[in-house]
């Protein structure tokens, strides 16, 4: 039996797996070798790692973590029982004291031609992840509603060239004059397709046939929690339809631990090892005093 099993072998997971390994605790760490950021060719905002790609980051962080007795398995995770029994894909099913899943999001992404093939690369979703990278360029920001103004309005911190590409989303007149005050342009209409040379954004395209020049492009995709275990655990969920943790991670079930995107879409590398690496630590202390 394993004191925790971890589902998800990303930042926040590792991060997790080192305090616990470094308690001397017997724990598994399961990961469908699907991480988020895999398009990105760089990883930024941690502290001594910035701009390494995501995979060598990872692959630091499972050699520490294999320092300490942490074992790693590539699996997916199809089910777990209260008690609890993990079943693997690969058919062995894995017993816990206690389950930590970090298993992170997927991003739906705008269905708009282009956006997909540059992700990661030429379209970005956080300023504070790619804002610098952008620095200076001609950025474009494709986002309705209020979410696609205030990130209009920051990355003009970053950029001096930003045009806001609301769709068919009427600005307030609040939001027009915080845009106009920054000298942030407005194309409203429908964006048929980002246009791609060569490998590289060139312009973003409308359908009223004008194509506005543009070297890097902002979104707002859809996040979608990889919480299916934690659903089928019935892990209680807040107003949004996330699962609820508390401020160290705990769920509603007893024994089960949640943290980083899975449970907070917008928590950014760093701070994702961090909740993990706090749950990780509150566990432990529940494995000691609340057997």
């Amino acid at each position: 039996m394993y004191d925790v099993v971890i589902v998800g072998g990303g930042t926040a997971g590792l991060a997790a797996a080192l305090v616990l390994g470094r308690a001397r605790r017997k724990v598994v760490v399961i990961d469908a070798g699907e991480p988020r950021n895999a398009a990105a060719h760089e990883s930024h905002g941690f502290l001594t790692r910035d701009g390494l790609p995501p995979a060598e980051l990872l692959r630091l962080g499972r050699a520490e973590v294999a320092g300490y007795g942490v074992e790693l398995l590539a699996d997916r995770v199809v089910s777990a029982k209260p008690g609890f029994a993990v079943a693997l894909a690969s058919g062995p099913v894995l017993t816990a004291r206690k389950l930590l899943v970090t298993a992170g999001v997927r991003d739906e992404l705008p269905d708009v031609p282009g956006v997909a093939e540059l992700w990661g690369d030429q379209v970005h979703f956080c300023p504070y992840c790619h804002g610098y990278e952008v620095r200076d360029e001609r950025v474009g920001v494709l986002a309705s509603g209020p979410l696609g103004v205030m990130k209009a309005v920051m990355l003009r911190e970053w950029a001096p060239d930003v045009v806001l590409f609301p769709g068919d989303y009427q600005l307030t007149d609040d939001e027009a004059a915080q845009l106009g005050s920054r000298g942030i342009p407005v194309e409203p209409g429908k964006v048929t397709r980002l246009v791609v040379s060569a490998g590289r954004l060139t312009g973003v395209d409308l359908a009223d046939g004008r194509t506005v020049a543009r070297t890097a492009v902002f979104v707002n995709p859809t996040f979608v929690p990889k919480d299916t275990l934690l659903r089928e655990l019935g892990c209680e969920l807040d107003d949004q339809g996330w699962v609820r943790v508390d401020a160290v991670g705990r769920t509603s079930v007893p024994g089960v631990w949640a943290a980083g995107n899975v449970v907070d879409p917008s928590a950014q590398l760093l701070s994702s090892a961090g909740a993990a690496a706090t749950a990780a630590a509150r566990l432990n202390h529940d494995l000691i005093f609340r057997v």
